[in-house]
Protein backbone atom coordinates (compact mmCIF):
# COMPACT_ATOMS: atom_id res chain seq x y z
CA UNK A 1 0.00 0.00 0.00
CA UNK A 2 1.20 3.53 -0.79
CA UNK A 3 -0.01 6.96 0.18
CA UNK A 4 -0.38 9.93 -2.17
CA UNK A 5 2.05 12.75 -1.41
CA UNK A 6 0.19 15.47 -3.30
CA UNK A 7 -3.26 15.95 -4.87
CA UNK A 8 -1.52 17.41 -7.94
CA UNK A 9 1.81 15.68 -8.61
CA UNK A 10 1.40 11.90 -9.05
CA UNK A 11 3.87 11.06 -6.29
CA UNK A 12 3.58 8.28 -3.72
CA UNK A 13 5.51 7.43 -0.57
CA UNK A 14 5.94 3.83 0.48
CA UNK A 15 4.38 3.05 3.85
CA UNK A 16 7.84 2.83 5.43
CA UNK A 17 8.92 6.25 4.12
CA UNK A 18 5.58 7.87 4.97
CA UNK A 19 5.87 6.61 8.56
CA UNK A 20 9.46 7.87 8.77
CA UNK A 21 8.43 11.32 7.56
CA UNK A 22 5.58 11.44 10.07
CA UNK A 23 7.88 10.79 13.02
CA UNK A 24 10.81 12.84 11.69
CA UNK A 25 13.10 9.84 11.26
CA UNK A 26 16.25 10.08 9.10
CA UNK A 27 15.77 9.01 5.48
CA UNK A 28 18.31 8.25 2.75
CA UNK A 29 17.36 8.54 -0.91
CA UNK A 30 18.61 5.97 -3.42
CA UNK A 31 18.71 6.18 -7.20
CA UNK A 32 17.26 3.48 -9.41
CA UNK A 33 19.40 3.53 -12.59
CA UNK A 34 21.92 1.31 -10.84
CA UNK A 35 19.09 -1.26 -10.64
CA UNK A 36 17.74 -0.99 -14.19
CA UNK A 37 20.92 -0.06 -16.07
CA UNK A 38 23.77 -1.07 -13.76
CA UNK A 39 23.62 -4.86 -13.61
CA UNK A 40 21.40 -7.77 -14.64
CA UNK A 41 18.70 -9.53 -12.61
CA UNK A 42 18.86 -11.03 -9.99
CA UNK A 43 22.18 -9.45 -8.99
CA UNK A 44 20.65 -5.99 -9.23
CA UNK A 45 17.86 -6.94 -6.82
CA UNK A 46 20.28 -8.54 -4.35
CA UNK A 47 22.39 -5.36 -4.40
CA UNK A 48 19.36 -3.09 -3.91
CA UNK A 49 18.08 -5.13 -0.98
CA UNK A 50 21.54 -5.25 0.60
CA UNK A 51 21.90 -1.44 0.38
CA UNK A 52 18.48 -0.94 1.97
CA UNK A 53 19.35 -3.35 4.80
CA UNK A 54 22.57 -1.45 5.52
CA UNK A 55 20.70 1.85 5.78
CA UNK A 56 18.15 0.37 8.17
CA UNK A 57 20.92 -1.17 10.29
CA UNK A 58 22.41 2.31 10.74
CA UNK A 59 19.11 3.71 12.03
CA UNK A 60 17.76 5.38 8.88
CA UNK A 61 15.05 4.53 6.36
CA UNK A 62 15.88 3.84 2.67
CA UNK A 63 13.86 5.54 -0.07
CA UNK A 64 14.59 4.11 -3.51
CA UNK A 65 13.20 6.54 -6.09
CA UNK A 66 11.73 5.65 -9.48
CA UNK A 67 8.93 6.57 -11.86
CA UNK A 68 6.53 3.67 -12.45
CA UNK A 69 3.70 4.13 -14.96
CA UNK A 70 3.90 7.88 -14.53
CA UNK A 71 3.90 7.88 -10.72
CA UNK A 72 6.95 9.20 -8.87
CA UNK A 73 7.64 6.68 -6.12
CA UNK A 74 9.56 7.77 -3.03
CA UNK A 75 10.43 4.41 -1.54
CA UNK A 76 9.63 1.00 -3.01
CA UNK A 77 8.29 -2.01 -1.15
CA UNK A 78 9.90 -5.38 -1.87
CA UNK A 79 7.37 -6.33 -4.56
CA UNK A 80 7.86 -3.08 -6.51
CA UNK A 81 11.62 -3.28 -6.07
CA UNK A 82 11.68 -6.79 -7.54
CA UNK A 83 9.40 -5.75 -10.41
CA UNK A 84 11.65 -2.80 -11.21
CA UNK A 85 14.72 -5.06 -11.13
CA UNK A 86 13.13 -7.14 -13.90
CA UNK A 87 11.83 -4.22 -15.97
CA UNK A 88 13.06 -4.02 -19.55
CA UNK A 89 13.28 -0.75 -21.46
CA UNK A 90 12.95 1.65 -18.54
CA UNK A 91 13.87 5.22 -19.39
CA UNK A 92 17.03 6.69 -17.86
CA UNK A 93 15.76 9.89 -16.29
CA UNK A 94 17.64 13.10 -15.62
CA UNK A 95 16.46 16.69 -15.14
CA UNK A 96 15.46 17.02 -18.80
CA UNK A 97 13.06 14.07 -18.94
CA UNK A 98 11.86 13.35 -15.38
CA UNK A 99 8.69 15.41 -15.87
CA UNK A 100 8.23 13.91 -19.35
CA UNK A 101 8.11 10.37 -17.95
CA UNK A 102 5.54 11.43 -15.35
CA UNK A 103 3.42 13.37 -17.85
CA UNK A 104 3.45 10.54 -20.38
CA UNK A 105 2.90 7.82 -17.75
CA UNK A 106 6.15 6.08 -18.56
CA UNK A 107 8.44 3.99 -16.38
CA UNK A 108 11.92 5.28 -15.75
CA UNK A 109 14.87 4.99 -13.40
CA UNK A 110 16.34 8.09 -11.82
CA UNK A 111 19.94 9.23 -12.30
CA UNK A 112 21.77 11.37 -9.73
CA UNK A 113 20.18 14.60 -11.00
CA UNK A 114 16.63 13.25 -11.10
CA UNK A 115 17.00 11.56 -7.72
CA UNK A 116 18.17 14.85 -6.21
CA UNK A 117 15.12 16.66 -7.60
CA UNK A 118 12.74 14.01 -6.26
CA UNK A 119 14.49 13.81 -2.88
CA UNK A 120 14.33 17.57 -2.42
CA UNK A 121 10.64 17.55 -3.40
CA UNK A 122 10.05 14.90 -0.73
CA UNK A 123 12.06 16.71 1.94
CA UNK A 124 14.89 14.14 1.99
CA UNK A 125 18.28 15.73 2.56
CA UNK A 126 20.75 12.86 2.08
CA UNK A 127 21.25 10.66 -0.99
CA UNK A 128 23.61 7.71 -1.49
CA UNK A 129 24.84 6.71 -4.94
CA UNK A 130 27.83 5.03 -6.56
CA UNK A 131 29.59 7.80 -8.45
CA UNK A 132 28.41 11.07 -9.91
CA UNK A 133 28.49 12.00 -13.57
CA UNK A 134 30.71 14.87 -14.67
CA UNK A 135 32.82 16.20 -17.50
CA UNK A 136 33.51 13.46 -20.03
CA UNK A 137 36.96 13.01 -21.50
CA UNK A 138 37.13 14.95 -24.74
CA UNK A 139 34.31 17.29 -23.64
CA UNK A 140 36.15 20.19 -25.29
CA UNK A 141 35.00 18.63 -28.57
CA UNK A 142 31.79 16.78 -27.61
CA UNK A 143 30.49 19.18 -24.91
CA UNK A 144 29.41 16.06 -23.01
CA UNK A 145 28.92 17.22 -19.42
CA UNK A 146 26.55 15.48 -17.01
CA UNK A 147 23.50 17.30 -15.65
CA UNK A 148 24.58 16.00 -12.23
CA UNK A 149 26.98 18.94 -11.85
CA UNK A 150 24.31 21.54 -12.52
CA UNK A 151 21.95 19.79 -10.13
CA UNK A 152 24.54 19.81 -7.37
CA UNK A 153 24.84 23.57 -7.77
CA UNK A 154 21.12 24.21 -7.37
CA UNK A 155 19.45 21.46 -5.32
CA UNK A 156 20.01 21.25 -1.57
CA UNK A 157 20.77 17.56 -1.10
CA UNK A 158 23.92 15.95 0.35
CA UNK A 159 25.17 13.42 -2.21
CA UNK A 160 27.40 10.64 -0.87
CA UNK A 161 29.42 8.92 -3.59
CA UNK A 162 32.80 7.31 -4.28
CA UNK A 163 33.86 10.35 -6.28
CA UNK A 164 33.20 10.98 -9.95
CA UNK A 165 33.14 7.94 -12.21
CA UNK A 166 36.74 7.20 -13.20
CA UNK A 167 35.81 7.11 -16.91
CA UNK A 168 35.39 10.91 -16.69
CA UNK A 169 37.82 13.80 -16.77
CA UNK A 170 38.09 14.18 -12.99
CA UNK A 171 40.22 17.37 -12.91
CA UNK A 172 37.72 19.18 -15.17
CA UNK A 173 34.82 17.79 -13.12
CA UNK A 174 36.30 19.25 -9.94
CA UNK A 175 36.90 22.58 -11.71
CA UNK A 176 33.24 22.79 -12.74
CA UNK A 177 32.08 21.96 -9.22
CA UNK A 178 34.34 24.67 -7.81
CA UNK A 179 33.10 27.22 -10.35
CA UNK A 180 29.51 26.46 -9.40
CA UNK A 181 30.18 26.76 -5.69
CA UNK A 182 29.60 23.11 -4.78
CA UNK A 183 31.49 22.06 -1.64
CA UNK A 184 33.43 18.83 -2.26
CA UNK A 185 34.26 17.00 0.97
CA UNK A 186 36.23 13.77 1.03
CA UNK A 187 35.48 11.59 4.02
CA UNK A 188 38.51 10.77 6.15
CA UNK A 189 41.03 11.24 3.32
CA UNK A 190 42.96 14.11 1.79
CA UNK A 191 42.89 12.45 -1.66
CA UNK A 192 39.81 12.73 -3.87
CA UNK A 193 38.73 9.18 -4.84
CA UNK A 194 38.21 7.87 -8.37
CA UNK A 195 35.28 5.45 -7.98
CA UNK A 196 37.02 2.04 -8.20
CA UNK A 197 40.21 3.54 -6.74
CA UNK A 198 40.78 5.32 -3.45
CA UNK A 199 43.06 7.99 -4.91
CA UNK A 200 42.51 9.91 -8.15
CA UNK A 201 45.90 11.58 -7.82
CA UNK A 202 44.13 14.83 -6.90
CA UNK A 203 43.94 16.50 -3.51
CA UNK A 204 40.42 16.86 -2.16
CA UNK A 205 39.17 20.45 -1.83
CA UNK A 206 37.89 19.73 1.72
CA UNK A 207 38.21 16.87 4.22
CA UNK A 208 36.10 15.89 7.23
CA UNK A 209 36.44 12.72 9.29
CA UNK A 210 33.06 12.17 10.93
CA UNK A 211 29.36 12.13 9.94
CA UNK A 212 28.70 14.63 12.74
CA UNK A 213 31.20 17.07 11.24
CA UNK A 214 29.54 16.77 7.84
CA UNK A 215 26.11 17.36 9.40
CA UNK A 216 27.46 20.39 11.26
CA UNK A 217 28.95 21.79 8.05
CA UNK A 218 25.54 21.50 6.40
CA UNK A 219 23.85 23.13 9.40
CA UNK A 220 26.12 26.16 9.07
CA UNK A 221 25.40 26.33 5.32
CA UNK A 222 21.69 26.36 6.17
CA UNK A 223 22.20 29.15 8.69
CA UNK A 224 24.05 31.22 6.09
CA UNK A 225 21.31 30.59 3.52
CA UNK A 226 23.73 28.95 1.08
CA UNK A 227 21.79 27.17 -1.66
CA UNK A 228 22.72 24.03 -3.54
CA UNK A 229 23.98 20.60 -2.66
CA UNK A 230 27.09 19.15 -1.08
CA UNK A 231 29.22 16.38 -2.54
CA UNK A 232 30.66 13.92 -0.03
CA UNK A 233 33.29 11.64 -1.60
CA UNK A 234 33.73 8.38 0.28
CA UNK A 235 36.72 6.26 -0.85
CA UNK A 236 35.97 2.61 -1.60
CA UNK A 237 37.23 0.27 1.17
CA UNK A 238 40.89 -0.57 0.65
CA UNK A 239 40.26 -4.31 0.39
CA UNK A 240 37.84 -3.75 -2.52
CA UNK A 241 39.69 -1.17 -4.61
CA UNK A 242 41.33 -1.60 -7.99
CA UNK A 243 44.47 0.53 -8.30
CA UNK A 244 44.17 3.68 -10.42
CA UNK A 245 47.11 2.72 -12.62
CA UNK A 246 45.47 -0.59 -13.52
CA UNK A 247 42.05 0.98 -14.07
CA UNK A 248 43.47 3.58 -16.48
CA UNK A 249 44.56 0.77 -18.80
CA UNK A 250 41.03 -0.67 -18.91
CA UNK A 251 39.42 2.76 -19.27
CA UNK A 252 41.67 3.66 -22.22
CA UNK A 253 40.69 0.44 -23.99
CA UNK A 254 36.99 1.03 -23.30
CA UNK A 255 37.18 4.59 -24.63
CA UNK A 256 38.86 3.38 -27.81
CA UNK A 257 36.09 0.81 -28.28
CA UNK A 258 33.39 3.44 -27.74
CA UNK A 259 34.96 5.70 -30.39
CA UNK A 260 35.24 2.79 -32.80
CA UNK A 261 31.58 1.83 -32.26
CA UNK A 262 30.41 5.47 -32.46
CA UNK A 263 28.75 5.42 -29.04
CA UNK A 264 27.34 8.80 -27.96
CA UNK A 265 25.00 10.52 -25.49
CA UNK A 266 23.37 8.58 -22.67
CA UNK A 267 24.69 5.32 -24.13
CA UNK A 268 28.32 6.21 -23.38
CA UNK A 269 28.44 5.51 -19.64
CA UNK A 270 26.66 2.11 -19.67
CA UNK A 271 28.75 1.06 -22.69
CA UNK A 272 32.01 1.95 -20.95
CA UNK A 273 30.99 0.27 -17.68
CA UNK A 274 29.99 -2.92 -19.49
CA UNK A 275 33.26 -2.96 -21.45
CA UNK A 276 35.29 -2.45 -18.27
CA UNK A 277 33.32 -5.23 -16.56
CA UNK A 278 34.43 -7.63 -19.29
CA UNK A 279 38.03 -6.39 -19.33
CA UNK A 280 38.34 -6.86 -15.55
CA UNK A 281 36.61 -10.28 -15.56
CA UNK A 282 33.87 -8.90 -13.31
CA UNK A 283 36.13 -7.29 -10.71
CA UNK A 284 34.85 -3.80 -11.52
CA UNK A 285 31.28 -4.86 -10.69
CA UNK A 286 32.30 -6.40 -7.36
CA UNK A 287 34.07 -3.15 -6.46
CA UNK A 288 31.05 -1.17 -7.63
CA UNK A 289 28.76 -3.10 -5.27
CA UNK A 290 31.20 -2.68 -2.36
CA UNK A 291 31.45 1.08 -2.83
CA UNK A 292 27.67 1.52 -3.11
CA UNK A 293 27.21 -0.36 0.16
CA UNK A 294 29.97 1.70 1.77
CA UNK A 295 28.31 4.93 0.61
CA UNK A 296 24.91 3.81 1.90
CA UNK A 297 26.40 3.24 5.35
CA UNK A 298 27.99 6.69 5.49
CA UNK A 299 24.87 8.38 4.09
CA UNK A 300 22.75 6.77 6.81
CA UNK A 301 25.19 7.95 9.46
CA UNK A 302 25.03 11.50 8.08
CA UNK A 303 21.22 11.41 7.96
CA UNK A 304 21.10 10.25 11.60
CA UNK A 305 23.54 13.03 12.59
CA UNK A 306 21.39 15.63 10.79
CA UNK A 307 18.29 14.37 12.56
CA UNK A 308 20.06 14.56 15.93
Amino acid sequence: MTRPASPFLPMQYSDEVAAAKARGAPIVALESTIITHGMPYPGNLEMALSVERIIRAEGAVPATIAVIDGVLHIGLDDARLEALAQTQGAMKLSRADLAFAIAERRTGATTVAATMIAAARAGIRVFATGGIGGVHRGAEETFDISADLEELSRTGVIVVCAGAKAILDIPKTLEVLETRGVPVVTYDSEAFPAFWSRDSGLKSPLMLNSPAAIANFQAVRDQLGVDGGMLVANPVPEENEIAREEMEIYIARALDNAERDEIAGKAVTPYLLDTIFRLTDGRSLATNIALVENNARLAAEIAVALAD
